[in-house]
Formats: structure tokens, sequence, C-alpha cells
């Protein structure tokens, strides 16, 4: 698409926001991003709340195994990311949460 966009070329992923928002009103309450480099796309993110990441993926039916785990911060930060065409739109999941490091026995991690 060439020139400038209008909010009428944002229409799929703002109606799919409010598809969402009438169905599902009751899960937690992402981050939302929409943006004319990506018209197609509805962006939800969770920072540090992998229980509101994983209803949603669960919501969208999103296979577990179709979620990609990676680390970032010098192996601190965990991100969760998946993707699903939904209502005319691609959603995006994103999470974001700090890694946990288990303790072993006698201190040493």
């Amino acid at each position: 698409m060439s020139g400038t966009l209008t909010l009428d070329d944002l229409a799929m992923p703002l109606r799919t926001l409010r598809l969402l928002a009438v169905d599902f009103g009751h899960l937690p309450a992402p981050t939302v991003h929409v943006t004319t480099i990506y018209p197609e796309r509805l962006e939800l993110t969770f920072y540090d709340d992998p229980a509101g990441f994983e209803a949603w993926r669960e919501t969208l039916k999103i296979a577990p195994d179709a979620v990609t785990y990676r680390v970032q911060n010098d192996g601190q930060t965990a991100v969760l990311r998946a993707s699903v065409d939904h209502a005319g739109a691609t959603v995006l999941l994103t999470g974001y949460a700090d890694v946990v490091t288990p303790v072993l026995a006698g201190g040493a991690a």
C-alpha cells in the first residue's frame, strides 16, 4: 500500500478489537497496539501477566506448541509470542515476564 493510510485502512484490526471487547470483555486487559506499519494486525501485549497471556491464548485457540519462547535482557525477561488470524485481522499476542531461576539445595542457582 502506498501513500498515507486513512483510519479506514485500519478498520480490520479495529473491528477485531471491538469484537474481542464485546465477546471477551471479562478477560484481562492487554496493552493494545494498532499501527499503520502493519495495518492488518492487532497487537495484544501483557507485561508481568503470564496468566493474562495464557487466558487469551486459550480463548483464541492458539495451540501451546505455536507459542515461541525466548529470553532477553541478559536472561532476565521471558518473551512469549503467538499469532492467529481472527475476525479478519492477525492478532499478535506477546507476553513479558521475569525469568524465574530455581534455587537449588545449598543456595546455588
